[in-house]
């Protein structure tokens, strides 16, 4: 990994990287085409072609309502990305927040935030979002704050631990002395040095919320019946997997190719922009002096 490169380069030029960048590019570019033209219109049921084999004019078939699969899959692309990112958004917020104030501030305030993020990390997040979801009802937007929000905890667990092991390092301390402020020294050096560690943790919350969607959705607590999505789709194609096994496997592909992709994206990330990992690379291209006997 050449560390002269700038971080873009050297994440494409590792494989995990360029897998992910080239999946989740693909995901997002199917979701904005998808804002403005589909083969069919996903939400039109036609019930003369239900269970079309895939070919012309439908290349992936059709269900059971005579709904394009293809079509709806596109259209499904977008609620995905939406929830990917705003939950990613939600936990980003919550995480950064939680850990500064668990790490930087007062004892009494970073016990206070530590017991708090014990109590809600015991919660699973799936079952607060049904609970949320059974009162407030289904809605992309409940989803993405209780899977953010759920998620976030877990970034700012994370995050407040590597936060509070970076702070002992002697460049911190010495910008302490300075007279740099916590926040100048958050800014300048404590999230640099953190930012591998959250890169992983925040793509890890993007690839779950994608899941926790598929799942909500599939359970009915997602989003609603007229928005396409995977999990939805899944849920209504499920009910014929013995007589059409081949179209459950469509929503299914795409939902572990996107979780996928994420994945790999953040560890490529990680790897990309370690300062701990671009300096060893450095300190491994320094020529060694020759010896002369």
């Amino acid at each position: 990994m050449n560390p002269r490169r700038g971080w873009l380069g050297r994440l494409w030029s590792i494989g995990t990287g360029r897998f992910g960048i080239i999946v989740v590019s693909l995901i997002v570019l199917t979701a904005i085409v998808a804002t403005w033209w589909t083969p069919f219109p996903p939400e039109t049921v036609d019930v003369s072609a239900r269970w079309a084999p895939p070919g012309l004019p439908h290349l992936l078939g059709t269900d059971a309502n005579g709904r394009d699969v293809l079509s709806v899959l596109m259209a499904g692309a977008r609620t995905t990305i939406l929830v990917a990112v705003g939950a990613g958004v939600v936990a980003t917020v919550f995480g950064i927040v939680f850990a500064a104030l668990g790490a930087l501030t007062v004892r009494w305030v970073r016990e206070t935030v530590a017991v708090m993020i014990d109590i809600l990390v015991a919660f699973p997040v799936l079952i607060i979002a049904m609970m949320i979801s059974a009162v407030w009802g289904g809605s992309l937007w409940v989803v993405v704050w209780s899977v953010g929000i759920g998620f976030g905890v877990n970034i700012a667990r994370v995050t407040r631990g590597e936060l509070r092991r970076v702070m002992r390092s002697e460049f911190v301390l010495a910008g302490r002395a300075s007279g740099l402020s916590p926040a100048q020294n958050l800014v300048r050096h404590l999230l640099p040095n953190v930012a591998p560690v959250f890169i992983v943790q925040l793509s890890w919350a993007m690839a779950a919320a994608v899941l926790a969607e598929a799942g909500l959705s599939y359970l009915g607590f997602g989003a609603p019946v007229t928005q396409p999505s995977w999990g939805g789709l899944l849920s209504e194609l499920q009910r014929y997997i013995s007589i059409y096994p081949l179209t459950v496997l469509w929503p299914g592909l795409a939902i572990t190719l996107t979780v996928l992709g994420l994945n790999l994206l953040g560890d490529g990330l990680r790897e990309a922009t370690d300062p701990t990992l671009t300096r060893a690379s450095a300190a491994s291209r320094i020529p060694l002096p020759e010896v002369i006997s």
